[in-house]
């Protein structure tokens, strides 16, 4: 009885604001979870059912179904009606209060006050079955505390939720729990007042951060909508919850690197996680030539060992920071919303695939083809349209389950930025033009978090094709907040921690070669081997494109050498000089559309003048003046040391 809930909490001392006490005690019914596996079983309509339809009455449409749930072996599997709702809406986020933010307004955008469609919104949820549960967004005791409500036919929405943040049992919520956030879902309001486009609304009041989700895939309200309320408490506060994947690599003598992978949707966070795949006779595929079919591979014999910590979200608290110099990130997320669009068959992802077919307690599968009572299968997308896969299939899974994960927090060493390119011919000149991996000065870092292009055939996300940016820290387009304020924040935590050294790698593309994400593993793995040893001075330069700061002139792997044209795209005789320079305008056109608006009142002056000498053409010195690499911890030279006597 969702009277007892109220009871406890007035009990424990903690408050729940009067409008949602209301709503609770006026709907048709409500049912209090205070576990998953109840949860689960509401997903596909209680015991005795396997499989459900998650569907509404919508006033001009009659019955609307949205979904298709199945009770499977190895937990529960979704699947939308519209192929749109199996990927997210990069424009799903409007503001409903009058906060200061740069994003858009519900009342601009709509036309009325959001505080209409608020009512309207608890008056139809009055008129239903809900659940409820409490969650808490982050790393206990760091982050946000909350309640779901939602409608109880998408149970399978609140499970995934309960999933990803960690769900609180009404009886052991601590005495300080604060409910400070609420998820309302209200999946028919798409249909009757936003043309089915996946709406997001944030209304922030001065004591909660609701998030009004109306539409039933979690990426932009489960998930990203509650990345937005740690964003916008962060802002608050003075710290950031950045967009990364998070790895610790052990090398076969031992050495230990982090590894700190960011990016927009589809720059490679998840895939920082996953083994390089060896071919059948053990060798290691380099790419394929898109123009002459010649396949190159190399041989490694042992890979690093690997440590998961984060895969989407990583929490820079400044209660977890040190004074070493190095950034101390936590995991923010109790699961992971694992991509699976490059498992094509059995073996291409053993872990994942072990993970999700024999779990240690129930799953969500969101875009894979199932029957119900049987098996997900990561590797069964379902199709879009005949012949066509989802390119967006997705399991979630608890972070507790990977093997060697790690719950503390961890100093970062290299902080990479991920970036999808298409390929790249002198024919046809494209930004495919970054070398396996890149050494970029912090200032340069800062300038690629800022544009965060998005890139090429992004499988998570309903786009045009083009290259858009995603905007600071990649993580922007969750924010609701202030870009310059985001921007400053950045910036700061770059100055404030100088032992940590940046890299820029390629996925999908290198020139001509299709790569796939193997670029930023061959990367994990070298760095990884040298540790902090000393880069001989002339095994990089400044890359022919000042953008991309410093490129290779050599990689060795366990005696492996990685051939030049991966390391200098201008070497590949496909793309050449003249094709690498059209390439490199492509780029700057790009960053030049990008950061002028940044520059605003408000900027912090340094990233003033690192913006400015962008757009007047700065070379990687002039980066470096700015904000000099920190060698005495990281690309130290025997000329520095000869330099110092």
């Amino acid at each position: 009885m969702i009277t007892d809930v109220l009871k406890t909490l007035r009990v424990k001392g903690i408050s729940l604001p009067l409008e949602i006490e209301n709503l609770l005690l006026q709907a048709k019914s409500v049912t209090h979870y205070n576990s998953t596996q109840d949860l689960l079983e509401a997903s596909y309509g209680g015991k005795g059912n396997n499989s459900f339809e998650v569907k509404y009455e919508v006033p001009g449409k009659g019955e609307v179904l949205e979904a298709v749930v199945h009770k499977v072996i190895n937990g529960i599997s979704a699947n939308y009606v519209e192929p749109y709702m199996r990927r997210r809406d990069p424009n799903t986020m409007l503001i409903g209060d009058e906060k200061p933010t740069d994003k858009t307004r519900f009342k601009d955008k709509c036309g009325y006050e959001f505080s209409e469609m608020r009512k309207e919104t608890f008056e139809w949820l009055k008129n239903q079955d809900l659940i409820t549960y409490f969650y808490f967004a982050g790393h206990y005791p760091v982050g946000v505390g909350g309640m779901v409500i939602a409608p109880a036919n998408a149970g399978f929405f609140g499970f995934g939720l309960a999933q990803l943040q960690k769900l609180m049992a009404t009886d052991t919520l601590p005495s300080d729990f604060k409910i400070e956030s609420a998820v309302f879902v209200a999946p028919p309001f798409r249909h009757t007042h936003f043309d089915g486009k996946q709406i997001v609304v944030h209304n922030r009041t001065e004591h909660m951060h609701e998030v009004y989700s109306y539409n039933l895939y979690p990426g932009p309200s489960a998930k990203k909508g509650l990345y937005a309320v740690l964003l916008d408490k962060g802002e608050k506060e003075g710290w950031i919850t950045t967009h990364c994947s998070t790895v610790q690599a052990a090398s076969p003598y031992d050495n230990l690197t982090t590894f700190m992978h960011e990016g927009a949707s589809g720059g490679g966070k998840s895939e920082m996680m996953q083994n390089i795949p060896r071919e059948a006779n053990g060798q290691i595929k380099i790419g394929l030539n898109m123009a002459t079919q010649e396949e190159r591979l190399i041989s490694i014999p042992m890979f690093c060992s690997y440590y998961p910590v984060t895969d989407d979200m990583a929490m820079c608290h400044p209660s977890v920071q040190k004074t070493s110099g190095k950034l101390t990130v936590i995991d923010a997320e109790n699961g992971w919303f694992m991509r699976t669009d490059g498992v094509n068959n059995y073996g291409d992802e053993p872990i994942l695939e072990k993970l999700s077919l024999n779990p240690s307690e129930p799953l969500l599968f969101l875009n894979i083809d199932t029957k119900p009572d049987g098996l997900a299968i990561i590797w069964n997308h379902i199709e879009d349209a005949p012949g066509k896969r989802c390119p967006n299939p997705r399991v979630v899974i608890p972070r507790k389950n990977f093997p060697n994960v790690l719950n503390k927090p961890v100093a970062v060493d290299v902080r990479s930025f991920g970036v999808r390119t298409p390929p790249c011919t002198k024919e046809a000149p494209s930004y495919g033009i970054i070398g396996m991996f890149h050494l970029l000065p912090p200032a340069l870092a800062w300038l690629w978090r800022l544009v965060s292009p998005r890139g090429f055939a992004n499988p998570s996300i309903v786009d045009t094709g083009e290259m858009e940016s995603e905007g600071v820290g990649s993580y922007w387009p969750f924010a609701t907040g202030q870009m310059i304020h985001h921007a400053n924040l950045l910036l700061e935590q770059i100055v404030n921690t100088p032992r940590v050294r940046y890299t820029l790698t390629p996925n999908q593309h290198i020139g001509v070669w299709k790569v796939g994400f193997r670029p930023q593993l061959f990367m994990r793995e070298y760095l990884t081997r040298r540790g902090n040893a000393m880069f001989r001075r002339d095994q990089y330069e400044p890359a022919r494109c000042p953008l991309l700061g410093y490129e290779m002139n050599y990689v060795t792997i366990e005696g492996a050498k990685i051939p030049s044209r991966f390391l200098k795209v201008y070497r590949q005789p496909e793309v050449g000089e003249e094709g690498y320079d059209k390439g490199a305008e492509i780029l700057y056109d790009f960053f030049k559309k990008q950061l002028p608006k940044y520059l605003q009142p408000g900027l912090n002056p340094l990233g003033r003048r690192i913006i400015e000498a962008c757009l007047n053409g700065a070379s990687v010195e002039e980066y470096n003046e700015m904000l000099p690499m920190e060698y005495q911890y990281s690309f130290l030279t025997l000329e520095d040391l000869e330099s110092q006597d």
